[in-house]
């Protein structure tokens, strides 16, 4: 049964396959992004995203698996020292893809897959409690009540004391 066994095929054999996976990703760790297209992309996300789990572990042995699969110290290198230790706050989900529409040659897909570069913030889950929002309404409007009542006598007044 094929449960659960993903293959990406594209044209190419097996071997083929790993080693223009490892290519792909060693140039996005190098460079931070490349231009391929969207089948390759999404691909290589996967391979990517489970290489800066890796990354994030970093011992000895998933340097090891690393270097295994992408054939190349110094893009492992640069994946445990500057890539990975970015992304220890956030749990996936550490590249993008951009589309760019159709190549001229032969029409396909075209996409730019990148590191996310923006950081991790803290979501509040809480939504603030009626009574702070009240709170808040309140102050409103006792300062747009207070700027409604003064009168141009008391507003030169303030001006001049500002001065």
């Amino acid at each position: 049964m094929r449960h659960r066994k993903h293959t990406f095929k594209i044209g190419r054999d097996g071997a083929h396959r790993s080693a223009m996976l490892a290519n792909m990703v060693s140039s996005l760790f190098e460079s931070g992004e490349i231009r391929t297209t969207v089948a390759k992309a999404k691909e290589a996300r996967r391979f990517a995203e489970k290489m800066i789990t890796y990354g994030k572990k970093a011992d000895l042995h998933h340097r090891r698996l690393a270097i295994a699969k992408l054939r190349d110290r110094d893009a492992v290198k640069t994946l445990f020292d500057e890539v990975s230790p970015r992304y220890m706050d956030r749990n996936g989900g550490y590249t993008r893809i951009i589309r760019l529409g159709t190549r001229i040659g032969d029409a396909a897909e075209m996409c730019i897959l990148q590191l996310v570069e923006e950081d991790v913030k803290k979501k509040t889950t809480k939504k603030p409690k009626k009574t702070e929002e009240k709170a808040e309404v309140a102050e409103k409007v006792e300062v747009a009540e207070t700027v409604a009542t003064e009168t141009p006598a008391e507003e030169a007044s303030t001006e001049d004391k500002a001065e």
